[in-house]
């Protein structure tokens, strides 16, 4: 195990790097899921990316719902890339070594884009609450405007609100174990390794959870109850049908971001019996939205499907047959 002294007058001891173990309990055969991951990670790159080019260069998807699935894609790809490259490196190249500032980096940058996606689900939220309970006022309401000042109020608050967990975690002392038993830096993970106490890091992490995630699933949940009871008021079956299709990407997405966080949650608690499951779905967590996003909202959106024909050029070709 790697060390340093800490200060040239102290005689406690500070490691100079972690050591990512992997995945816990089949360290032997891990790289065979890097496969898979890796598949994962590449289509969640070009999908998301396909995404940010197409709401770009099609002038009819300069509309606020489009302009922030554009934003979510691109916060898509920074989660997907903060952590994904190492992971490969551990499974194909058996770099497991992470200086202490690039693991600290790596912990605030997966709580901000995480937080990010929260944030722009809410957006979304209100976005299709405005659409469908004030349609007479949608334009005044979410205009270019509403979707610059949402954008940057999000950006703001996840940076600086997320800003205190790494710091937290490199004011702690980590003197005798540095192998964290994980393929990332989460937050728990390396605290866990401190020397002294750490109760205020566990404290800012539940805050920070409630405080962001608790409050963004409040407010959709709010917007939807608000949006279902518009809905039931129509005396029409048809137009129920059509005005709740428009909100089915967004209600599928919210449903499994939500839901794999709860799940995550609750697999570290039972995590100490099969210790590879929380870990597992930690990674899953974080790479399986950025490829399923654009996925959900290709195949129900009609207007994206024609956006990517334009910029492959298909329409043309198809015309022309």
């Amino acid at each position: 195990m790697d060390i340093s002294q800490n200060a040239p007058n102290s005689s406690r001891f500070q490691v100079s790097k972690f050591i990512l173990m992997g995945l816990p309990g089949i360290h032997e055969w891990q790289h065979w899921l890097s496969l898979p991951l890796a598949l994962i990670y590449f289509l969640a790159l070009g999908a998301n990316t396909l995404i940010v080019i197409t709401v770009h260069h099609e002038h009819n998807l300069h509309q606020p719902m489009y302009q922030f699935l554009s934003i979510l894609a691109i916060a898509d790809i920074g989660l997907a890339t903060t952590i994904m490259p190492k992971i490969l490196a551990i499974f194909w190249f058996d770099v497991k070594a992470i200086s202490l500032p690039e693991c600290f980096t790596q912990i605030y940058a997966v709580h901000c884009f995480i937080s990010m996606e929260s944030g722009i689900f809410l957006c979304m939220a209100v976005d299709r609450y405005a659409a469908i309970c004030h349609p007479l006022q949608y334009s005044s309401i979410v205009t270019e405007a509403f979707v610059v000042k949402a954008t940057v109020f999000m950006v703001l608050r996840n940076v600086l609100l997320t800003i205190p967990v790494p710091i937290l975690a490199a004011q702690r002392h980590y003197c005798s174990r540095n192998e964290i038993e994980h393929c990332m830096c989460s937050n728990p993970g390396v605290t866990g390794l401190a020397c002294d106490d750490i109760t205020i890091n566990r404290f800012y992490q539940l805050a920070l959870a409630w405080v962001l995630g608790g409050s963004d699933m409040v407010l959709v949940f709010i917007s939807y109850v608000l949006i279902f009871r518009s809905v039931l008021r129509l005396n029409s079956t048809e137009a129920i049908v059509k005005t709740l299709s428009t909100c089915s990407s967004h209600l599928i997405l919210i449903f499994f971001f939500y839901t794999t966080i709860v799940v995550v949650s609750i697999a570290h608690l039972a995590g100490k019996a099969v210790p590879i499951f929380p870990v597992l779905l930690n990674v899953l967590n974080i790479v399986m939205p950025p490829a399923l996003n654009p996925m959900v909202y290709a195949l129900r959106a009609q207007e994206l499907r024609v956006g990517f024909q334009r910029v492959f050029g298909l329409e043309k070709n198809m015309s022309q047959k």
